[in-house]
């Protein structure tokens, strides 16, 4: 049975309905940041979808030395605890060094471990340590059961309040496939298994000095995740995806955001329904 997961009155996992955790890639302005978090609480509210808001204060995996990052770590979290108290959401943003740890638990709900750093021993126990809930990502470049050895390092802390997200595993050059055998291998180490259904479609580095995307089969994508019996979707979503300073290729905007929730939650209420989770 997978472990249920709370934060504050949301719960994933076991049987609950799936949670939704979106919001642009990065932190582009605290306007932005507001903008983007009400229309997305708006269209949950209305269906009643746990929503968690998530955007990174720094994204230091970019593809280039030139791409935009963000705000950095004292601005952005002062952004997203903005966020936290005028919306009364919970929020999530990824750390990518143990320094930056302590501080970013003093605003996060939920801190996120990067796919390039899921193997990373030292960063995982630190933020371990912080007992919030933590979403790992799972590596580009990894197994479904290469997750068993990470989840136990942050259960070697104390720390049993986890998340574990697909995004998608390497395929050759460049590209990305989603093999969704992978949520229910997962979800036998006890824990909810989220699907990112925007980084799966992304192509690493196939832009030359960026990323590149696919958000066309996101739609998609996130459909069939539901049908498997995930327990959350991941999705980034953007007011103008092409204009957008991160990730924007695969990227959805807030119109295609609602239609996926409308066709996904109809999904779910079948696969609950039945039981198959």
């Amino acid at each position: 049975m997978v472990k249920e997961i709370k934060i504050r009155d949301i719960k994933i996992g076991a049987r609950n309905p799936f949670v939704l955790i979106a919001g642009p890639c990065v932190i582009e302005s605290e306007e932005s940041s507001l903008y983007h978090a009400r229309k997305i609480k708006q269209i949950c509210d209305s269906m009643g979808i746990k929503f968690i808001f998530k955007s990174s204060y720094d994204k230091a995996n970019r593809t280039s030395l030139d791409s935009y990052r963000g705000p950095g770590l004292k601005n952005g979290l002062k952004i997203l605890a903005k966020v936290k108290k005028d919306l009364k959401l919970p929020v999530l943003s990824d750390v990518h060094c143990r320094s930056e740890v302590k501080e970013a638990a003093k605003v996060l709900d939920v801190i996120q471990v990067p796919a390039f750093l899921s193997r990373q021993t030292d960063l995982i126990v630190e933020v371990a340590k912080t007992k919030k809930v933590i979403n790992l990502k799972k590596g580009q470049f990894l197994a479904p059961w290469d997750m068993g050895p990470i989840v136990k390092k942050i259960e070697s802390a104390g720390n049993k309040n986890i998340l574990i997200t697909e995004r998608g595993v390497s395929f050759g050059y460049n590209n990305l496939v989603s093999d969704f055998r992978a949520l229910s291998l997962m979800r036998q180490f006890g824990y909810p298994v989220i699907f990112d259904a925007t980084h799966s479609v992304q192509l690493p580095g196939g832009r030359g000095d960026c990323s590149g995307g696919q958000r066309e089969f996101v739609a998609s994508l996130a459909r069939a995740a539901i049908a498997f019996g995930c327990d959350g979707l991941f999705l980034e979503a953007h007011r103008a995806p092409d204009e957008a300073l991160c990730d924007g290729p695969n990227s959805i905007s807030l119109k295609e955001l609602e239609n996926i929730l409308k066709i996904t939650q109809e999904i779910d209420g079948i696969v609950l329904k039945n039981r198959l989770r």
